[in-house]
């Protein structure tokens, strides 16, 4: 198993790290030229800048069993058509499943938005949100 996580705006990469060095467990992280990355313990892939540069290659390099951890649906369906685990940074484990609803809410917010309506924006991150991030990403590892 390795973990693979979509860098860009990603708020949870540094717990991933704190958590994947206990399991002596391999950090990828990718993102694209303008949000370029370096953290101690991980490997960074620098991908350039174009629309959904990073998910092909993020998904290009994910394997059965490996973990990604990304906010975008439609990366979550691609990993999980290879096999492997996916979540998101508030320690929602997609399956096939929530991806159904998740992906179907997100067309109808832009719609609304197509249509000239306001959606919400997420609330501010709270530190119970990384505490749940942390144990679901310890009970993801765990099951392996």
């Amino acid at each position: 198993m390795k973990i693979l996580i979509d860098g860009d705006g990603c708020p949870v990469i540094d717990l991933t790290l704190e958590v994947a060095r206990c399991y002596a467990i391999e950090v990828i992280i990718f993102c694209d030229t303008s949000h370029h990355i370096e953290k101690p313990g991980a490997i960074t892939k620098v991908v350039t800048k174009g629309s959904d540069a990073v998910d092909f290659v993020l998904v290009n390099d994910t394997k059965e069993g490996d973990l990604v951890i990304t906010q975008d649906y439609g990366l979550a369906a691609m990993a999980l058509a290879k096999k492997a685990k996916a979540m998101n940074q508030n320690g929602l484990v997609f399956s096939d499943d929530n991806l159904s609803t998740l992906l179907f809410s997100r067309h109808i917010a832009k719609e609304v938005r197509r249509q000239g309506g306001r959606t919400k924006g997420p609330k501010k991150r709270d530190p119970k949100q990384n505490e749940a991030f942390k144990a679901s990403l310890i009970k993801v590892i765990e099951a392996q």
